[in-house]
């Protein structure tokens, strides 16, 4: 097995971290700040995202994407309540039930839809299927921008689930662990993607945008929010030293770092897709809008890249392949990539 440095497209959240967000946090290393948030890096960040949507959002920091999530679901439902997500969701299919946990019971009800986006039809037909008080009744619709398959929601389609969400009364999560690459690819200001389509609460991911850790919950209905530090606190996602989750926002956001480096990673996605697309024996599953690549290659492909070292995943089944591009990949790494696909399916 080779060890290069650029064999892994198994995952953003394999890069390191990025400089921008890395100098924010060095600066921060200065001094003393009060604990628990209350310090001027955590209420500088607040505000910087505020900025970011223009408009006055409650924001709140969590270390990891399942607490974010969870607890935004939880702060939307009661016990007795259900969240409508894809059955490809991420709260749904990788954090372990994370959200029934922290909610005390909330149930997911799951809906299918092509490349990982809801179809409004079976949305209201969970919703209105029963109504009698043996059914955990509907209470939010989550939806992934970027989806789990890579694809985006567009400004049209997030019109009409707000529309869908509203005449239903459910309130509208988005898990943005990648919204960072759907702003650089639908090139929209924020607020087009979030409150002004009817997004109540989004998570908004650090972490695979270049930091070390870190999520944003940004609640665009700031009453929903009440007491949502609590529920922060009792799943313990309240930092002692908050500045050190806050800081790296203030990086990624001055001068553009975050859709700079979204933008590359999204660049990367789209070389990769179009040069493995030319190559014969290999299909490509779901469209590259944003910085995930999805191919079909025969099983022993499969082994024979790993035999020579890339990492990805296979976890949407057998023969199904998952490249992820990141502010990190490099164009050596895109080129070395197809070259061994090419090899591993008899064209090289």
């Amino acid at each position: 097995m080779t060890n290069r440095p650029g064999n892994q497209f198994a995952s953003d959240n394999y890069a390191g971290i990025c400089p921008e967000a890395w100098q924010a946090m060095e600066q921060a290393n200065h001094g003393f700040a009060t604990s628990y948030g209350d310090d001027a890096w955590t209420l500088q960040a607040c505000n910087a995202l505020r900025d970011f949507f223009e408009t006055d959002c409650e924001v709140f920091f969590a270390f990891n994407g399942t607490a974010a999530n969870s607890l935004a679901l939880a702060s939307l439902c009661q016990s007795y309540h259900s969240v409508i997500c894809h059955e490809t969701a991420h709260v749904e299919t990788d954090e372990c039930g994370a959200m029934e946990f922290f909610s005390n019971g909330t149930k997911l009800l799951t809906v299918s839809g092509p490349d990982g986006k809801v179809d409004l039809a079976e949305v209201e037909h969970t919703v209105n299927k029963r109504a009698d008080i043996h059914y955990p009744k509907p209470k939010a619709l989550s939806i992934t921008q970027s989806t789990e398959l890579g694809t985006l929601y567009t400004p049209d389609e997030l019109v009409a689930i707000h529309g869908t969400t509203k005449r239903l009364g459910l309130k509208l999560h988005m898990d943005g662990a990648r919204f960072a690459n759907a702003l650089a690819s639908l090139q929209l200001p924020p607020k087009e993607l979030t409150w002004r389509a009817g997004v109540d609460v989004l998570t908004f991911g650090g972490t695979k945008s270049g930091m070390a850790y870190g999520e944003a919950v940004v609640f665009f209905d700031r009453e929903m929010a009440g007491e949502f530090d609590y529920r922060c606190k009792q799943a313990g996602q309240l930092a002692s030293k908050m500045r050190f989750l806050a800081a790296p926002w203030m990086g990624l956001l001055k001068e553009g770092a975050l859709l700079r480096h979204a933008a590359h990673a999204n660049r990367c996605a789209r070389s990769l897709s179009e040069q493995l697309a030319a190559i014969p024996n290999v299909s490509m599953v779901h469209p590259t809008e944003a910085n995930a690549v999805f191919i079909q290659i025969p099983e022993q492909a499969i082994e024979e890249l790993r035999r020579k070292g890339w990492v990805f995943y296979t976890f949407i089944g057998s023969g199904h392949c998952r490249f992820m591009c990141s502010w990190a990949t490099t164009d050596a790494d895109v080129t070395s990539l197809v070259e061994d696909v090419k090899k591993a399916v008899g064209q090289g």
